[in-house]
């Protein structure tokens, strides 16, 4: 097949460039909506006056894998840039396979770090529900005047917003798997 400039591109990078452009910006702009959508509500529920659900390990943890959302985001960015330049007409200005695999290796590491992250957030803002779970049906024959015991919208809007995070993850994951497979499969 004979571009526009008037070469031939070896179907098999043909193909690893088409799926770095395509996989990359839909990785990127998925992860962009539900990083933005994760990062209002964790932001909301950081000013919520009546919830008790943050705890300082939580709340780091949660917001080091929001920010990783964005950082694959950028990663994302990077896979269609190198799939831009995969079609170069210049056999020697086009980044070799190995470059590639680089590239998703550590597309993979950053999406997996960051899930890591997000769950460890998880795993502590749940334990807090958990508790506070136990402390409200503790109450339920008596009459409390503790509100901190209740779980609230915001505390739903926190479980959410961890929930999010850990699809964009998954979406930045699957990505650079898929980007794997077809560097592989050349």
């Amino acid at each position: 097949m004979t571009g526009e400039l008037g070469y031939s591109l070896p179907p098999a990078i043909r193909r690893i460039s088409t799926n770095f452009r395509l996989v990359g910006w839909v990785g990127l702009w998925v992860q962009v909506v539900i990083g933005v959508i994760s990062s209002l509500l964790f932001i909301v529920n950081a000013l919520e006056p009546n919830t008790s659900l943050s705890n300082a390990g939580a709340d780091l943890f949660q917001s080091l894998g929001v920010l990783f959302i964005f950082v694959s985001a950028f990663w994302g960015f990077r896979y269609v840039r190198l799939g831009r330049k995969l079609r170069t007409s210049n056999p020697d200005l086009r980044p070799k396979p190995k470059d590639a695999v680089r590239a998703v290796r550590l597309g993979i590491l950053i999406s997996m770090l960051g899930m890591f992250l997000t769950i460890i957030g998880a795993e502590a803002m749940v334990a807090t529900l958990w508790l506070r779970a136990l402390r409200q049906v503790a109450t339920f024959g008596g009459i409390s005047q503790d509100s901190s015991a209740f779980i609230n919208a915001a505390d739903v809007a926190v479980v959410f917003s961890v929930i999010n995070t850990m699809f964009a993850h998954f979406i930045g994951l699957s990505a650079s798997l898929w980007l794997q497979y077809v560097v592989d499969r050349q």
